[in-house]
């Protein structure tokens, strides 16, 4: 059974999710896979699944965890898997079908802020992974979080934290913009504009975007705010070689959902001589694999108080 969705029935977030995030690139996309199971894997050991619970995965995306939830308890395990992007639902639900689950997962199209359909304490624990971090009232959500889980239920979630990117974006557009014309550098105005479209880099777009007006001890106040209890955060910082090592892969990802990818910013806002010497200046450093990458999660468990 084919499981990609078709040109027509693609979103953002599928589009991001099955292609962009790995440049539609099947080597590099199992490179990825192997770096992001680790992280849904301490998301369910944060959990502490058991035979006969239901589970609510928000977010699902491509359903990585709660497949993998399902594959460590078993047939005992309800799943309740949403996502704002219909496609992806679509997507996961094939796969489930695949894996002969079908009989054990529901289905939801929602969003994380208005769980639609699950009712009060109605589920032991609800799991996310890179879901909080695009929503706009993080508040909003958690209380619906707590809303659907049972008296004594777990919250388990993985977040990326990416102020520092953006804190990077704008420190280089002040570089920039603080050079004479005289004496500018034509290396750091090119990265400052690549950089500058993917992520928002002046004070105001980094305090009213999602994914950047938070740090991870936001979310532990948050958590705390709404009335969860026995609330544990550790923010884990991994500053590791790029995996990216085929020009073709740099040009065709991005690093978020919202992110153009960098082959669209060179074709779309520069010119032609501006991105030869991006080229000249970066494709050598990808193919000898020069840089590095850091990975900021906040993982966070917590639980609703017994009733």
């Amino acid at each position: 059974m084919n499981t990609e969705p078709n040109e027509s029935q693609t979103d953002v977030w599928s589009e991001w999710l099955l292609h962009t995030r790995f440049g539609n690139d099947p080597e590099h996309e199992q490179i990825l896979r192997a770096a992001i199971d680790p992280i849904a894997d301490r998301v369910l050991d944060g959990a502490r699944l058991s035979a006969g619970m239901t589970l609510v995965d928000i977010g699902t995306g491509d359903g990585l965890i709660a497949f993998r939830a399902i594959d460590t308890i078993g047939p005992s395990l309800r799943v309740i898997l949403t996502d704002i992007s219909a496609p992806l639902l679509r997507h996961v639900e094939a796969l489930a079908i695949q894996r002969n689950v079908q009989s054990q997962c529901r289905f939801i199209e929602c969003s994380a802020g208005a769980l639609k359909d699950i009712h009060d304490v109605s589920v032991d624990v609800l799991t996310t992974r890179a879901v909080l971090a695009y929503v706009p009232d993080k508040v909003e959500a958690l209380r619906e979080f707590l809303r659907v889980l049972k008296p004594g239920g777990r919250l388990s979630i993985g977040e990326p934290i990416l102020r520092d990117d953006a804190f990077e974006a704008a420190s280089l557009k002040q570089l920039v913009d603080a050079q004479p014309p005289a004496l500018e550098d034509r290396f750091f105005p090119l990265l400052s504009r690549w950089k500058g479209a993917q992520f928002p880099d002046t004070e105001e777009r980094i305090s009213s975007n999602p994914l950047t007006n938070f740090s991870e001890r936001d979310l532990a106040r948050f958590a705390l705010d709404v009335g969860f209890i026995d609330i544990h955060m550790e923010f884990h910082v991994d500053v590791v070689p790029s995996t990216v090592h085929s020009w073709e892969v740099f040009l065709g990802s991005s690093p978020h959902p919202w992110a153009l990818p960098l082959g669209r910013i060179l074709a779309e806002r520069f010119s032609t001589e501006e991105r030869e010497l991006f080229e000249a200046i970066f494709r050598p450093r990808v193919e000898a694999r020069q840089f590095v990458t850091a990975d900021r999660i906040a993982y966070l468990t917590a639980r609703k108080p017994p009733s």
